[in-house]
């Protein structure tokens, strides 16, 4: 946690001495579609997509068509639209990642309802390909958030020029923990020690509610280049009917983020901190047989530079991230301590934007945890990424 505080507080004391920087106007899909049907009705057609190669040390590299997203967006009238994504993941899978309907009542308040991204850190809502740094998303967005995020619900979301301030505010569904026989016995459990929450998403599909969960985030960018956002999600996970009383059935559940980005001319850092705490989990895997923690924790902070002059098109982009993460950041109960969870990443690599739409990029990650005696394992990354 000292370290976090030191990077923040150190990036902004560089923001307010700074003299030239300029605007983080970074958009994801849904805000460049939404803006980009001001002053047209009718469709706005997108996509994104990346294709990696994953080679770890000693093993066989594996070429990966890792997403191809369809973008549709349709203004129906000056106050409402509505936005979706269609993917496709390794070729085979299809999934809806977004499909929401949005109604403005004036320039600053917007009503939102369907399938959203639940606003937590930064890549959760940013993760087309030239918005990122490396081949792969940070690994602890992955494990802790868990990227990509999403569930169905309403809420309302705005800005405040005058403040300087967008906000977000939604109820939604949430993870589902367990599975049962229909006859009153849970037969197995969704969320573990290693990947955290991230096998309870539920991503719209013929999802389970039983309890209501509540996500909010407020961004501050009243200071030129820089952007910083505090994020919280509180609820309680979902639980099929027929066992929904039994004790284990569900977990409580408080996650609260914050995280930075600022950019002054060719240079760029971002940095984002999580923490999660679970109640209830000793229960739940007494009844699953998992090994969940009851505190999820970690951090990155990653710095960047355009090696090529700021009047060209093209960058060439370098960058260092350390990221420092751990799903058994406390457990409960007789559970102990997994050190494998415990885990470190380093990633060196380039990014060369071509275009504004058009990415190649090039790393190396060096992973490594709290075993002792245990060995880092390397991996060579290579990726192209398109957004339009």
């Amino acid at each position: 946690m000292k370290r976090v505080l030191f990077f923040m507080l150190a990036g902004l004391s560089f923001t307010i001495m700074g003299q030239n920087t300029a605007q983080n106007s970074q958009q994801n899909t849904a805000d460049r579609i939404l803006s980009g049907n001001v002053n047209t009705k009718g469709v706005t057609v997108g996509g994104y997509g990346e294709i990696t190669y994953n080679r770890p040390t000693g093993k066989n590299a594996e070429l990966d068509v890792q997403r191809l997203v369809l973008l549709f967006g349709y203004k129906f009238n000056d106050r409402t639209q509505f936005i979706t994504e269609v993917e496709f993941e390794h070729v085979k899978e299809v999934y809806i990642e977004q499909a929401f309907l949005q109604y403005s009542l004036n320039d600053n308040v917007n009503l939102r309802g369907g399938l959203m991204l639940v606003p937590m850190g930064i890549v959760n809502e940013y993760h087309e390909p030239t918005t990122f740094n490396g081949v792969e998303r940070p690994s602890m967005d992955g494990a802790i958030i868990p990227t990509t995020w999403r569930e169905i619900g309403f809420g309302i979301s705005g800005k405040h020029n005058e403040a300087s301030l967008r906000y977000q505010a939604y109820i939604f569904n949430g993870f589902q923990t367990t599975t049962s026989d229909g006859n009153g016995n849970i037969t197995g459990g969704k969320l573990g020690g290693s990947k955290g929450l991230r096998g309870g998403r539920q991503k719209g599909a013929k999802s389970n509610f039983n309890h209501a969960n509540f996500s909010t985030k407020v961004d501050y960018y009243g200071i030129s280049g820089l952007r910083l956002g505090m994020s919280g999600y509180f609820g309680r996970t979902q639980s099929p009917n027929d066992v929904e009383d039994v004790d284990g059935a569900d977990v409580g559940l408080a996650m609260f983020g914050l995280d930075a980005r600022y950019t002054k001319q060719r240079f760029s850092a971002r940095g984002q901190y999580i923490t999660a705490s679970l109640s209830d989990t000793k229960a739940y895997n007494l009844a699953t047989g998992k090994d969940l923690g009851s505190s999820l924790r970690g951090w990155y902070a990653e710095a960047a530079y355009n090696l090529l002059a700021l009047d060209k098109e093209q960058q060439l982009i370098s960058f260092v991230r350390y990221e420092d993460y751990n799903t058994h950041a406390a457990t409960a109960g007789t559970l102990v301590k997994n050190n494998k969870y415990d885990r470190q990443e380093w990633t060196l690599g380039l990014s060369y934007k071509m275009a504004p739409g058009a990415v190649v990029k090039a790393d190396y990650q060096i992973k490594n945890n709290a075993v002792i005696g245990g060995a880092a394992t390397n991996q060579l990354n290579f990726g192209i990424g398109v957004w339009f």
